[in-house]
């Protein structure tokens, strides 16, 4: 199932106003455990999958990439990246991730922001990515922690008053889909254990290099509801290498 919630109008226009939509990467708590994940991006060449609004995109055309494709289902997301794009050596494709099909050994590097965990087939999307991969190539993507997903639901317990209780973890080792309240709305995801998310990586050939559950930075805790984030993780990175010699 290829589910495209963000360009429902309504959806589209509350994603729009979330801060990470408004501030980029600044709005983002991950991106200063991401960034320090990725390789020198200088002279390479980078695929972003569920690119969004194409922050990553510019961020690696800006720290010198030659070549820079982002992919999104989203039509209204890539009009949004379109308009915020200056960069020529970046260009946008509108489709699903996992019909993406580009020459063997193509990219020095394939990123994803928060987007595997709507993806049914991640093993197929993995061979893929690691085909299109030039030996020593990176893998870095994040994607909602098992814990996160596990319940389906995705909200605290809350006592009689409205405070937070605890955050629920059930059927984490049933694999599949979960029906989620995002933003309001019905959204699908897939839920998947620590294991698989790792065990497939490794089974296809990848070399892990580093997994993080990141927390939010200390400048954010500030902001309403960040606190409640450190009592469990919402979100994993990862880091993982193709193994080889280049030609």
């Amino acid at each position: 199932m290829k589910e495209n919630k963000y360009d429902d109008p309504v959806f589209f226009e509350k994603y729009a106003a979330m801060s990470r939509s408004r501030l980029g990467l600044d709005g983002a708590g991950e991106w200063e455990t991401l960034s320090r994940l990725l390789p020198d991006l200088r002279g390479k060449r980078v695929l972003d999958l569920g690119c969004g609004y194409g922050w990553h995109c510019r961020y690696a055309a800006e720290a010198g990439a030659r070549e820079v494709v982002g992919v999104d289902i989203s039509r209204k997301m890539l009009e949004e990246a379109e308009k915020r794009t200056r960069s020529r050596r970046v260009r946008y494709l509108l489709l699903p991730m996992e019909d993406v099909n580009f020459p063997t050994r193509r990219f020095d590097l394939v990123l994803s922001s928060l987007a595997f965990h709507y993806i049914e087939g991640y093993e197929e999307l993995i061979r893929n990515i690691f085909t299109m991969l030039r030996p020593r190539g990176s893998l870095v993507f994040s994607v909602e922690h098992p814990v996160f997903t596990a319940a389906g639901h995705q909200d605290w317990h809350y006592d009689g008053q409205g405070k937070i209780l605890h955050f629920p973890v059930d059927n984490y080792f049933k694999e599949g889909e979960r029906s989620a309240l995002f933003l309001g709305e019905r959204v699908v995801k897939y839920h998947r254990t620590l294991t698989s998310w790792l065990g497939v990586l490794t089974s296809i050939g990848f070399r892990l290099d580093q997994v993080v559950e990141p927390k939010p930075p200390e400048s954010m805790l500030d902001q309403p509801g960040m606190k409640d984030e450190l009592r469990r993780p919402q979100m994993l990175i990862v880091s993982a290498k193709k193994p080889g010699r280049e030609r």
